[in-house]
């Protein structure tokens, strides 16, 4: 599949990412996301959990086998997404793995607040499958391009 992005884009992204986390309470979403990277063939390994908790239980308990990248939903009950982005970039650990914000809100203020508090990417989510497929392609290819660094903040929102 291709996303107006080269073949060797393509090739490094598969390459790169080998573990992706996706931490979202609606299920429906869980499985969207799942069949939209089955469909890209990433060569993923995709783990989801449903809450925030678990999220940083599985975590704080695999030390060894971070994810590549985490996808992030903001709204979830028992702890947010916000609150565990906190605690991602306050340990010395985890603070690494690139957090891409993947939620269905769009505020300025939070999305600012959330760029300052350390993620790497915004996504807002996508109602359409092929366009969800667009935005996870792209957040790992632009993720394999630069892992470590934040975007600058005019490139912080992955636009659907």
């Amino acid at each position: 599949m291709n996303f107006g992005l080269n073949s060797s884009q393509n090739n490094f992204t598969s390459w790169f990412m080998e573990k992706l986390l996706l931490a979202d309470d609606d299920m429906d979403d869980r499985l969207f996301f799942q069949d939209a990277v089955e469909e890209l063939s990433l060569s993923i390994n995709l783990v989801t959990v449903c809450d925030g908790v678990e999220l940083m239980e599985l975590l704080l308990n695999n030390q060894e086998q971070l994810p590549d990248v985490l996808f992030l939903d903001l709204n979830m009950p028992r702890k947010s997404g916000y609150e565990c982005l906190s605690e991602i970039k306050l340990s010395d650990t985890l603070k690494s793995i690139p957090v891409v914000i993947f939620s269905t809100s769009l505020d300025p203020e939070i999305v600012n607040k959330l760029y300052d508090n350390g993620a790497h990417y915004y996504i807002r989510k996508p109602g359409d499958f092929n366009v969800l497929k667009k935005v996870i392609y792209e957040a790992t290819v632009l993720l394999g391009q630069n892992s470590s660094d934040q975007p600058d903040r005019v490139d912080f929102i992955i636009h659907s």
